[in-house]
């Protein structure tokens, strides 16, 4: 009984420690992407070496360009951009909406994501995983805010006239995109059309037409 229990225990730790990046066993690990050493994350800069700037970034209250096919635009800030993250276990985004922009359906492989609308009227949603599918979706006004459960698809929409700016928060210092549409159709090499075809169930030529886009 008492094998059984430890057993339990190590395997909700192990859940636990998986659902998110790992708590840092010092200060800070400000990343020095120049390192040559292949870690989870970034090797560390040598802490004598650390400035204010590299615990900070600037240009949140700039709005991106929304002149794109899908009408939206995102400013990341993970470890990429503001390496005082490495290790730290978060990083947000801003992500500006022309009228009836959207972004698009996609992942975070290793994120949950909050999101927070600034201005305007956003309708967010999300599809729980096979076999339901199910769509759960909302729409939001100022001072709103929705949650993404990690790994699961999710998109936003701005379902009004005038721009729309939200600020998303996610518990990954790295959590990565997958937009649905530009892995399944843009992949480098492509995916055999015979396969988009079959599961999606349509016409080959109608999958090589998608394909052809991305």
């Amino acid at each position: 009984m008492a094998t059984r229990i430890l057993f339990l225990g190590v395997a909700a730790l192990v859940i636990i420690v998986a659902g998110a990046d790992q708590s840092p066993l010092q200060d800070f690990c400000v990343a020095n992407p120049s390192n040559g050493v292949f870690v989870n994350g970034f090797a560390c800069k040598d802490p004598r070496m650390v400035q204010a700037n590299d615990f900070y970034f600037g240009g949140l209250h700039l709005a991106g360009n929304v002149s794109n096919p899908v009408g939206s635009k995102v400013t990341p800030v993970t470890v990429a951009q503001l390496p005082g993250l490495n290790t730290l276990g978060i990083s947000l985004a801003r992500v500006d909406y022309a009228p009836w922009g959207i972004n698009p359906p996609h992942t975070h492989p290793r994120a949950t994501e909050i999101l927070t609308v600034i201005e305007g009227t956003l309708e967010v949603g999300f599809i729980t995983s096979n076999p339901d599918n199910r769509l759960i979706t909302k729409v939001l006004s100022k001072g709103d805010a929705f949650v993404f459960p990690m790994g699961l698809i999710h998109y936003q929409r701005n379902v009004g006239y005038s721009n729309v700016v939200a600020i998303a928060a996610l518990n990954s210092q790295n959590p990565g995109v997958i937009t649905i549409a530009n892995a399944v159709f843009g992949s480098n090499p492509d995916i055999p059309t015979d396969l988009l075809a079959k599961a999606f169930q349509v016409d080959k030529s109608i999958a090589g037409q998608i394909q052809s886009k991305f």
